[in-house]
């Protein structure tokens, strides 16, 4: 003999179900609010973290191009100084040296024409500034871990438009991909923002020479109008020339 269902359990059982239903949704939301905000707070925290050059102490006095003070590469005794201003998160810096670096290297520098210096313009935002302190943290320690830096930055380079070069991504990238250094030291001297004044100084004493964006190239002490390789190789050769007079 079949039973008969018990009109007050299913209509309970209806009432039950979107509660159960209303239940699950306000968890859900409440879980995608708790991620969403911690995923903002930690961004927040990572752009709180980026420096400024309003925050860099100490009075700047542009007195010369201060050529010790860089990284460089090629015989002190070259007869040509070039220097490359750059920002590291510049896409046209990041195709100039892919086209361009190695085989300049080889064609002058390697050859004891050319003197090649890297001086930083970091003016694209605030984790310019950061990159531009990392390189010369790295330089600090080494000036050939400056070039491998300078080289697998520009490979990883992220969206010219966005923030990428945070603290977190720097330490991690220079952990993975830059052996060789005391990275504990790097690793406070990036926190403590230890070479910002040196950051801000090149773009100081750059901007007095009238750079206004990157890359740009100097030889002998004189801006090139334009960063054309086939401009830049006809500037040393010209003083190539004046140097055998």
């Amino acid at each position: 003999m079949n039973k008969k269902a018990n009109p007050n359990t299913s209509a309970g059982n209806r009432r039950l179900l979107p509660m159960l239903l209303g239940i699950v949704v306000v968890l859900l939301i409440g879980v995608l609010v708790f991620v969403t905000t911690k995923g903002t707070a930690s961004e927040t925290a990572e752009l709180n973290d980026l420096p400024n050059y309003t925050d860099v102490k100490g009075t700047i006095v542009v007195d010369g191009l201060k050529y010790e003070k860089q990284p460089h590469l090629g015989s002190e005794n070259a007869k040509v100084k070039v220097i490359e201003f750059a920002d590291f998160k510049c896409p046209a810096c990041k195709k100039w040296t892919a086209a361009y670096l190695d085989t300049f290297i080889k064609d002058y520098v390697d050859t004891g024409k050319v003197q090649l210096y890297f001086m930083n313009y970091a003016f694209l935002d605030r984790d310019s500034y950061l990159a531009a302190s990392a390189g010369e943290a790295i330089y600090k320690q080494s000036n050939e871990k400056f070039w491998e830096y300078m080289h697998k930055l520009y490979e990883n380079q992220g969206d010219e438009s966005k923030i990428w070069a945070t603290r977190k991504f720097i330490l991690n990238f220079v952990k993975k991909n830059i052996g060789g250094i005391d990275y504990t030291k790097f690793e406070q001297d990036l926190k403590n923002q230890t070479y910002m004044y040196d950051v801000k100084e090149d773009f100081k004493i750059a901007g007095s020479y009238g750079v206004n964006g990157t890359p740009k190239f100097m030889v002998d002490g004189i801006l090139l109008p334009d960063s054309s390789y086939d401009g830049l190789t006809a500037a040393i050769e010209a003083g190539l020339a004046e140097a055998q007079q």
